[in-house]
């Protein structure tokens, strides 16, 4: 990256927080129906800025305390955590990347795919995985994270954690009583997020990916129908 692209990949940060801030002066909070609040991550990835990323992060948890985000925020917010050393928040972030979007990290690591129920659907088309990676940079910045996460998704803190999410993913399938299945909605946001999961957000990517809501593909289109797209610095 030149000078002048890492010039411009600031800028675009400096607008999207003045956008946010006028529009919280206007209005008195947030709207962001484009979803300009989960483009600066990926911004601060390609800069390798990740101390700047953290500190977004920071700032967007503490104003979007309900917000899902979408995978590829979320494993953006992964690597960030990861690269500033914050090890034990990484993989609970990791583990949220994975229930929003159980095949990413297979298609970073090359593993054969998590296979999908059948009333599932991939948030992004296969052949979108390789650009997204690709537009984080070249594949040397993600060679430490890949060999940490590997790793971790060989432990049996993630096997069982993933086995626990999976069976109540199916039971919230199948369950036709609203007040067991909400019940069990609620298990499954601690399933994905732990103890942060009782805040909403975890309710919001437990619930899309159980089948609830129209997936989180459906998100995407109402919430930042760029999202998806990989964001380049040319």
């Amino acid at each position: 990256m030149t000078p002048k692209q890492a010039d411009r990949l600031r800028q675009q940060i400096a607008a999207i927080r003045r956008t946010l801030a006028a529009e919280k002066k206007k209005f008195g909070g947030y709207d962001d129906s484009r979803g300009l609040r989960y483009l600066p991550t990926r911004y601060y990835v390609q800069l390798a800025d990740f101390a700047g990323g953290l500190t977004y992060l920071r700032w967007f948890a503490k104003n979007f305390p309900d917000d899902a985000g979408f995978p590829d925020f979320l494993f953006e917010w992964t690597l960030i955590l990861f690269e500033t050393g914050k090890l034990v928040q990484a993989e609970q972030q990791a583990f949220a990347t994975y229930c929003a979007d159980r095949q990413l990290f297979d298609h970073l690591l090359a593993r054969p795919l998590t296979p999908l129920e059948s009333w599932e659907e991939a948030p992004l088309p296969a052949a979108a995985y390789g650009a997204y990676f690709t537009s984080l940079g070249p594949p040397l910045k993600l060679a430490a994270f890949a060999q940490w996460l590997a790793a971790w998704l060989d432990t049996a803190r993630f096997t069982s954690r993933a086995a626990q999410y999976g069976r109540l993913r199916q039971q919230v399938q199948a369950e036709v009583d609203r007040a067991t299945r909400h019940a069990l909605l609620d298990h499954l946001r601690a399933a994905a997020w732990g103890p942060r999961g009782r805040g909403g957000r975890g309710y919001a990517v437990a619930t899309a990916r159980a089948g609830d809501g129209g997936g989180l593909r459906a998100q995407r289109r109402r919430t930042s129908p760029s999202r998806g797209q990989p964001i380049t610095s040319n």
